[in-house]
Order: structure tokens, then sequence, then C-alpha cells
């Protein structure tokens, strides 16, 4: 058991796990994009381990940039999601990848969709690292999804409470 501010969290998933996950995911996505024009964009401040590891364990060679965007408070999300990076980039004949450390309800992705739809990208695909489908709210469809967890708060891998945590390799849950 671990303590982050004034919560306590016991181990979920182990470094190795995490790292067997994001190699599953680097080899399809290799398989996938092998000759194409790939621009990933990774969603700050959670998925910049996973997007680091993830890139060192690809062999094509993509673009690599990063959005930012606030959508919780403590523990729990506010529902509203808000602009702090945007995209710079143009996306016109490239294959956009949006790297999430984690969806939950889905509501910053649906947000990250809609700027992206005007941008003439030749495609936009999603990769998350967790997925916590009892809290999805959305129609949009993960193409590359790590690992499947429940609904519980979680911090390590870059996923933060309060700002604390990210460094950890392991992922921890809130303990009830």
């Amino acid at each position: 058991m671990i303590q982050v501010g004034d919560k306590h969290f016991e181990e979920y998933l182990t470094a190795d796990q995490i790292q067997s996950c994001v190699k599953e995911l680097a080899r399809q996505i290799d398989n996938d994009f092998a000759s194409k024009d790939l621009l990933i964009l990774g969603i700050l401040n959670g998925a910049f381990l996973f997007v680091a590891d993830l890139v060192k364990y690809m062999t094509i060679d993509p673009e690599i940039s990063f959005l930012k965007f606030a959508s919780y408070e403590g523990t729990t999300s506010t529902g509203k999601v808000h602009d702090l990076i945007g995209v710079n980039e143009d996306l016109a004949g490239k294959h956009v990848l949006i790297v999430e450390d984690i969806v939950d309800s889905g509501t910053t992705l649906a947000h990250i969709m809609n700027i992206l739809k005007s941008k003439n990208a030749t495609s936009i695909s999603t990769a998350t690292l967790f997925f916590k489908p009892e809290a999805y709210q959305q129609k949009i469809a993960l193409q590359y999804i790590g690992k499947e967890i429940p609904n519980l708060f979680v911090v390590g891998y870059g996923m933060d409470y309060q700002g604390k945590g990210r460094n950890l390799t392991e992922l921890y849950q809130l303990k009830p």
C-alpha cells in the first residue's frame, strides 16, 4: 500500500504487466500503420509515460505531438473539458492516432474528436492503455485498448491524484 496526498492506494498492476500491454499495443500499431504517415497525438499530462514507452517499442517512426485538456478535480471528472494546449500541426493527409492513458467517461475523447474532425486528416484512430467500459458514455470506437479495468480511481504510470503519483511505475487503485 502507498499514500498519495491524503489517499491510500493498493497495487493493481505491476510495472511488468503494464509494459507487456504497451509492447502489444506497439506491435498492433506497427502492423496497422507500417507504410502510413502517422501522427501520434498524446494527451497530457497523463499519457506522457505511455507515449514515451509506446514509441520506444514501435519499429515505425511516427511524428509525435501532444494536446492538453483538463477535466478532473481530485478523484472525479467535472464533466467539462478545458483546452490548455491545442492542435498546432497540419493534419491534412495524415493518419492521426490519439493516445490516451485512460478512457473512462470518454468526455475528453469526444471533445478531441470534435476538434479533429475539421482538420482533414486521412484517418483518426484511438489508443488507450486503460479503458473503463463501465464508465464509458460515448459511441466512439476505441481501436487499440491495452487493458480493460473496473471503474476505480487509479494512480501511477502517468496518472495522478492532485498532481502527484505520476512517477510510479505500477498502477495503484484507491483503497476503499
